[in-house]
């Protein structure tokens, strides 16, 4: 048995990728995983760090704006495009997988554009309700389109081959306790322990307000935090180091995300799609903070649908400072009852079957 995954560029195309290939492992012990992605984003990392073999391609997604410096960006783009389909077709002939699977993104455009057209078995998987680019330009192509939620917009596709499924998580986020995870990461059971990141190529704004809430908590010493900086690493870490604190730890990028997701009183992060799954299947609190820089502003309703649920408090990034943040983390880390009261409420958002029924919609597919 054989599968090629098409991902990359965020953690959000990345993660759901290499949950389905975990669960696909799990049922199809011997079976082989190439993964294609690019040489120069997250994937190049996360792929081979996760056991997986690595394939590069050369592309980039397309602007929508229609200035000059964007209309010269697309050309190259469809350029890359082209030359990427070439090297997708010779991959494809030597590794003759029984199915390709894509999760989204620019890099799943040449790779399950080209693998349709070759007669190879096809699915792409939509992690938000509104369906992006790729997903767009795949559906009439591929043989299944899995969606995690209903679409807020249609797409051209056979209604007899989209389904709703869910977004799927990695079995880590499944299989561990609060209570083993802080025994594992050292941190006491009565220990305000606070996670917090902007998404896997990290969020400056974000950034900035923890900077200031940081110098805000150091005096008070009273929560451990765990930030996931990206990009702003080598800023955030000189500009906290003459704080004195002991409780705050500041990583380029958080690793072990499920252990310290777990281990968490509250998290502190922007409302991707994956991120709220996560949450949701570890019933966790949130502070959630919605890109304004997303198509549709789909991170905003994500959001309000876990605030709305009272799953998580909505902090929108025009009213985000570092004492806004520190009051609300405040006004909910130390209020065990509201935090009990909300991670009940996240838990109901929760579909834990659907990586196991994304990876039941491959198998109908295997020839």
């Amino acid at each position: 048995m054989k599968f090629l995954v098409a991902c990359g560029g965020t953690s959000g195309h990345i993660n759901p990728a290499l949950a389905i290939a975990g669960e696909l492992r799990r049922r199809y012990p011997d079976a082989e995983f190439l993964f294609v992605g690019t040489a120069t984003h997250l994937e190049a990392d996360l792929i081979p760090r996760a056991g997986y073999r690595l394939e590069t391609i050369e592309v980039t997604g397309l602007r929508r704006r229609k200035n000059f410096a964007a209309i010269k960006h697309n050309v190259t783009a469809l350029s890359k495009f082209v030359k990427a389909r070439a090297r997708v077709r010779r991959i494809l002939k030597e590794y003759r997988p029984d199915v390709v699977i894509g999760t989204g993104g620019y890099v799943s455009a040449p790779v399950l554009s080209q693998a349709a057209g070759m007669g190879f078995k096809t699915v792409i998987h939509e992690q938000n309700a509104f369906a992006g680019m790729t997903t767009k330009m795949l559906a009439p192509k591929v043989d299944r389109v899995l969606l995690s939620f209903p679409l807020a917009h249609p797409i051209k596709c056979d209604p007899e081959k989209c389904t709703v499924i869910g977004n799927p998580v990695k079995s880590e986020f499944l299989s561990m306790t609060k209570e083993e995870a802080r025994k594992e990461l050292g941190i006491a059971p009565d220990e305000a322990y606070v996670l917090s990141y902007g998404g896997s190529l990290g969020a400056t704004k974000i950034n900035d307000a923890f900077l200031d809430m940081a110098r805000l908590a150091a005096p008070e010493n009273a929560v451990t935090f765990c930030h996931g900086a990206a990009r702003d690493y080598a800023r955030m870490t000189e500009a906290l180091k003459d704080l004195s604190s002991d409780r705050i730890h500041v990583y380029e990028y958080i690793y072990d995300m499920p252990l310290r997701m777990a281990a968490a009183d509250v998290v502190i992060a922007r409302s991707g799609a994956m991120t709220l799954t996560e949450l949701a299947v570890l019933g966790k609190a949130s502070i959630l903070i919605p890109s304004p820089n997303v198509t549709e502003n789909h991170q905003y309703f994500n959001a309000k649908t876990y605030s709305d649920a009272g799953a998580a408090v909505l902090l929108e990034e025009k009213d985000l400072t570092g004492e806004t943040l520190y009051e609300t983390l405040c006004d909910l880390v130390f209020d065990k009852g509201r935090l009990c009261d909300m991670e009940r409420a996240c838990r109901t958002l929760a579909h834990p079957a659907a990586t196991a029924r994304i990876c039941d919609a491959i198998e109908a597919l295997i020839p």
